[in-house]
């Protein structure tokens, strides 16, 4: 019998969520994601202080906005050199209610790659699951550039962003079981996770009405997580239960499939602003949690340019 994360590579796209490349090298994903938290995490780590001086060294000129940038891409690029498919690079949170300025950070940073030769199809820019964001990615997608809608935790966040022609979104498993445990003081188990059920809901809805956008699990906090999502399009998992997986030879079944979609009694619902907005609102772990996110990710960014002024001086 093989190991789990052999089994589930056979009918589940593997990603690493990691900023480490040595990780990424150990279990060879087809992709990998980043986030501020991430690249912050791995730009403390002393084997990676070199891309962070290389970046001031090259862009302290132009200001922290650019060398913020410049990190990000040296990142991506070392983590292309790794992976056959695509990486995940973020927009700076603080835009998360910036439609136009989402849009046009997201267009800097595929110039930014295309001068070091990579194609925008090995991309994907990362984006708040806000309406902002999903009305920024709407627009990037018309012209090509292609959008990861992270911080997801509602089937509202879900549906806008299929109606958008987003190519891709991450609902986080953990952070939805995370609130519900809090809330409730029960140790969700398998299929009975809030998380693992909202993804679940959002796939079979893509695959039941012919939606071409991918979903891909994350943030999970235990390998059972991962396990019952086993079909879904694909699945950004850290080190450390991608070694748990790696370790066990235990069976893993597929638990989603488009027959199974097909069959489920979702209807088809069609949202705009003040529809998605009142959806949302109706959602507190999702309001919640996005909110949440986007502050942390942001209070990672601000340590990050803080680091950033040390080494600047």
């Amino acid at each position: 019998m093989s190991n789990q994360l052999d089994q589930l590579k056979k009918f589940t796209t593997v990603v690493a969520d990691t900023g480490d490349f040595g990780a990424i090298k150990e279990f060879t994903p087809q992709d990998a994601t980043t986030n501020p938290s991430l690249i912050l995490k791995a730009a403390e780590m002393p084997e990676y202080k070199h891309l962070v001086e290389q970046a001031v060294a090259e862009k302290k000129s132009e200001g922290m906005e650019a060398v913020l940038d410049r990190i990000l891409i040296l990142f991506g690029l070392e983590i292309l050199k790794i992976v056959p498919g695509r990486v995940s690079t973020e927009v700076d949170a603080r835009l998360s209610f910036d439609t136009a300025g989402t849009v046009s950070k997201a267009k800097e940073l595929i110039e930014a790659y295309a001068a070091e030769g990579i194609d925008k199809s090995r991309v994907l820019i990362k984006i708040a699951s806000t309406w902002e964001g999903i009305k920024a990615a709407e627009e990037l997608e018309k012209e090509g550039i292609r959008c990861n809608l992270t911080l997801l935790f509602s089937f509202a966040q879900a549906v806008a962003c299929a109606e958008a022609g987003v190519q891709l979104i991450s609902p986080f498993v953990g952070r939805i079981y995370d609130w519900y445990k809090a809330q409730t003081g029960t140790e969700y188990v398998g299929a009975e996770d809030p998380g693992v059920q909202s993804v679940t809901k959002i796939y079979n809805y893509y695959k039941k009405f012919g939606y071409n956008t991918e979903v891909m699990g994350a943030s999970f906090r235990n390998k059972g997580q991962i396990t019952e999502l086993a079909g879904s399009d694909l699945l950004t998992i850290s080190p450390n239960l991608l070694a748990e997986l790696a370790a066990s030879e235990e069976e893993i079944e597929v638990k989603l499939t488009p027959e199974a979609a097909a069959a489920s009694d979702l209807e088809k619902i069609s949202l705009n602003e003040a529809e998605f907005r009142f959806l949302y609102n109706e959602d507190a772990m999702a309001t919640e949690k996005t909110a949440q996110g986007i502050r942390a990710f942001s209070a990672d960014i601000v340590k990050l340019e803080n680091l950033i002024t040390e080494l600047m001086g």
